[in-house]
C-alpha cells in the first residue's frame, strides 16, 4: 500500500475521527485541555505506527500539559482505538504538537495590522491635502 493511496487516506481519516472522539469523550485526565483537537493523522503504510498532530487552544503551559497527558494515556488510547477501528494492526500513536492554526492566526493578525496602518497613512495624506 502506497503512502498516499486511497485506502491509506481513508484509514487516516477514520483514525483521526476516532482518535478525536476518544480524546474528547473518554479521557478524563485533567492535564488535557478541553480545547484539544486532532488536526491530522498519518498512519504508516504497514499500519504499525501513526503520527497524530494535535492542536491546543491555550497557552504554552496548557500545550505542554496536554501533550504530557496524551503521552501518558497512549496505551489506553491505543486499546480504545483497537475496539473502534477494525485494522489488522493497531498503530502505535506518536503525538506531535501542531502549531499551524496558531501560526495562521498570528499571520492573519499581522496582515490586519499592516492593512490598518496603510489605511491610517492614506487618511493622513488626505487630511494634509485638504489643508
Amino acid at each position: 500500500m502506497r503512502k498516499n493511496s486511497i485506502k491509506n487516506t481513508r484509514i487516516n481519516g477514520e483514525v483521526r475521527r476516532e482518535l478525536s472522539a476518544i480524546i474528547q469523550n473518554e479521557i478524563k485526565d485533567p492535564r488535557i485541555h478541553p480545547m484539544t483537537s486532532v488536526v491530522e493523522v498519518e498512519v504508516a503504510p504497514d499500519l504499525k505506527s501513526a503520527k497524530a498532530y494535535i492542536s491546543v487552544l491555550g497557552d504554552e503551559q496548557a500545550q505542554r500539559d496536554t501533550l504530557e497527558g496524551l503521552r501518558s494515556a497512549e496505551g489506553y488510547i491505543r486499546r480504545a482505538l483497537a475496539r473502534t477501528v477494525n485494522l489488522r494492526n493497531t498503530p502505535e500513536i506518536r503525538f506531535i504538537m501542531d502549531q499551524s492554526i496558531e501560526y495562521g492566526v498570528h499571520m492573519s493578525k499581522l496582515i490586519d495590522d499592516v492593512n490598518r496602518d496603510s489605511l491610517e497613512k492614506e487618511g493622513d495624506k488626505d487630511d494634509q491635502a485638504d489643508e
